[in-house]
């Protein structure tokens, strides 16, 4: 349940509102829009008296909530938010993000070529994989903690924010110390038990799309880390798993403008893994930018003949330069910047 309040209310007139709700038993969450402030009943609202609340002065309407996610419900959260990755990258709003960088790090050379040339480009931030969640147990499966840190070497030669993939509880200490914006992959989201410890970091998670799961059920994942604590998440479509075997997945651009509908969490869009082939990188970029992402996550390679992993889908980063003008053109279609 929601109670949104009346324009001009008084903070005597919110009060009374608060502890009404919490007096039906429920934590009150207080959501204060540019235009609107509501109130959202955070547990079981059965007990919440729907009349009594409506007639409260201050109170315009009370709405009941029928999704199980709250706090990424834009019902409890009208306005889109706007999430800080750190070095003054922000994702959400008018400016869109574009995250680019190898599928893995492989040496220093490689991540730190890459790392400028996609920053000469105007990429926002580097991804790049230390840990990789591999189907063969017999393919590279990263650097690891060595990774992170040519990682951040790359990050101290041009500044740009890092992303990196996390795959277990152990290895939280040190991304909450050296990875600025911290990404869960399509196989953990819905590892409950990671998601509720990640949930109690204090840097911003990007929740990628499982292989097959629903909306709803990416949105709930999200759900997962802010009931935690965590309100700092960012969504990324990557694909679904379909019948289709000429790409690599589907690549599900009606996900972006339902989650807009639904949520108030930013999206972004991967297409590299979603079609896993470099020829239609471009093509799906543009259409994600026109569908109404907030950025892009994508993979450069400075030698993707000889890529340790997903070499197929990555771009190099003379292509990588070509793109972001076009993605520039698009985004101004749309009434967004790069």
């Amino acid at each position: 349940m929601v109670v949104i309040m009346k324009p001009g209310f008084t903070q005597r007139e919110l009060e009374e509102a608060v502890r009404s709700m919490e007096q039906g038993g429920v934590k009150v969450m207080i959501s204060r829009g540019s235009e609107t402030t509501i109130l959202g009943a955070e547990g079981d609202a059965r007990g919440l008296d729907e009349e009594k609340l409506s007639q409260l002065p201050g109170v315009e309407r009370v709405m009941r909530v029928s999704e199980p996610y709250k706090k990424a419900n834009r019902k409890y959260h009208p306005d889109d938010s706007v999430i800080d990755i750190g070095g003054g990258v922000k994702v959400g709003g008018k400016k869109l993000t574009v995250i680019a960088g190898p599928c893995s790090v492989e040496s220093e050379t490689q991540i730190t070529a890459v790392a400028r040339a996609v920053k000469e480009s105007g990429a926002a931030a580097l991804r790049g994989g230390a840990y990789k969640p591999r189907t063969s147990p017999y393919s590279f499966q990263g650097m690891g903690e060595k990774g992170i840190e040519l990682l951040l070497e790359a990050k101290e030669q041009t500044g740009l924010p890092i992303v990196t993939e996390l795959m277990s509880p152990d290895q939280i200490p040190l991304f909450e110390e050296k990875v600025d914006l911290v990404q869960i992959g399509a196989r953990n989201m819905q590892n409950f038990d990671l998601l509720k410890k990640v949930g109690k970091m204090k840097k911003p998670i990007l929740l990628k799309r499982g292989l097959s799961s629903t909306i709803e059920e990416w949105l709930m994942s999200a759900e997962y880390i802010m009931a935690a604590g965590n309100d700092q998440v960012i969504l990324c479509e990557r694909g679904i798993r379909t019948f289709e075997t000429y790409t690599r997945n589907t690549l599900d651009l009606s996900a972006v403008l339902a989650v807009k509908t639904l949520s108030h969490l930013p999206v972004v869009v991967d297409p590299s893994h979603a079609c896993g082939r470099a020829a239609m990188v471009e093509r799906m970029s543009m259409a994600a930018i026109a569908a109404g992402a907030d950025g892009l996550i994508i993979e450069v390679h400075n030698d993707p003949k000889n890529a340790l992993c997903d070499g197929a889908q990555s771009i190099t980063p003379y292509d990588f330069a070509a793109l972001m003008p076009k993605l520039s053109q698009v985004a101004g279609c749309v009434g967004r910047e790069l």
